[in-house]
């Protein structure tokens, strides 16, 4: 205000200061000489706040509709209200259960989610580290497991492994996806890769613990497990399996032959190692 009367330009104060001609004025309809505290940043609190225009009954009531169904929102509240001729609007509903909140006189129950499995101890796979470089192939391999239905009333499970460099895949049936079958998948796959494998990646699945994971680690193999629920981090694998289902299943007309050279079942046990080969018929 001093440079301003100095002056006598309230263009070359703004200017001078870096403020606005609105936040001058302003200041200036603010300002005492004697209190400087007049041109503090002040509140924008509203001067006048709604007040409420429900009764302590109501809210009283509504309290302990909510208490007796702690699940229900403002909607179906309001329904029952109604239903005991008290005229409310459901925003209205909305606004007493907000205070009571604030209040602390409603506390929300816990969330019962869907119980989760208890994560796994693995005592070899670890997730794969950020620094992880992949640059060759068999620096990562990607393996995972699906319902493949060659014909109706049929499922196999078939595990597919790529290379995310080589884009090499390959591919096994079984009747289970379990840890020994896993396992079994394992060594077809370290026989027909035509290059050395340094490291695997698997998802969070049953079949890939246990039996699958010592045989990883017998082998000198880095296993990686992905975090829950995140399949995108497979994706080489997955865009693998999306391709066998679209190019081969469901396009060729398969015929199911068990051949004692790729078959094998223990029946005294009731599993079968080996689902039968899988070849295309005469057309």
């Amino acid at each position: 205000m001093d440079f301003c009367r100095r002056t006598q330009n309230v263009a070359r104060t703004c200017r001078h200061f870096g403020i606005s001609r609105q936040t001058f004025y302003r200041w200036q309809r603010r300002y005492d000489a004697l209190n400087l505290l007049t041109l503090e940043a002040r509140s924008p609190r509203p001067h006048r706040h709604r007040q409420p225009t429900w009764s302590t009954r109501l809210a009283d009531r509504v309290l302990a509709l909510r208490q007796r169904y702690p699940r229900w929102g403002k909607d179906k509240l309001a329904v029952l209200l109604h239903q005991q001729q008290i005229p409310v609007s459901t925003s209205m509903v909305g606004r007493i259960l907000g205070q009571l909140k604030r209040h602390g006189r409603l506390r929300e129950p816990p969330r019962s989610g869907v119980d989760r499995r208890a994560l796994r101890a693995r005592p070899y796979a670890i997730r794969k580290p950020k620094q992880y470089a992949v640059s060759r192939p068999g620096d990562l391999v990607q393996v995972d497991t699906f319902d493949a239905r060659p014909l109706p009333g049929i499922i196999f499970k078939q595990f597919t492994a790529r290379d995310v460099v080589s884009r090499w895949d390959v591919i096994q049936a079984h009747t289970r996806a379990t840890a020994s079958t896993a396992a079994q998948f394992l060594e077809t796959l370290l026989h027909r890769m035509p290059f050395p494998i340094r490291a695997l990646q698997v998802d969070g699945g049953s079949e890939f613990a246990a039996d699958f994971e010592q045989a990883c680690q017998q082998c000198g193999l880095r296993l990686f497990v992905l975090p829950p629920r995140s399949p995108k981090l497979n994706g080489a694998v997955e865009r693998a399996q999306r391709t066998h289902t679209e190019e081969f299943y469901q396009v060729t007309a398969c015929s199911l032959e068990k051949r004692n050279s790729t078959a094998s079942c223990d029946s005294g046990s009731g599993s079968t190692t080996r689902c039968g080969h899988i070849s295309r018929s005469a057309t």
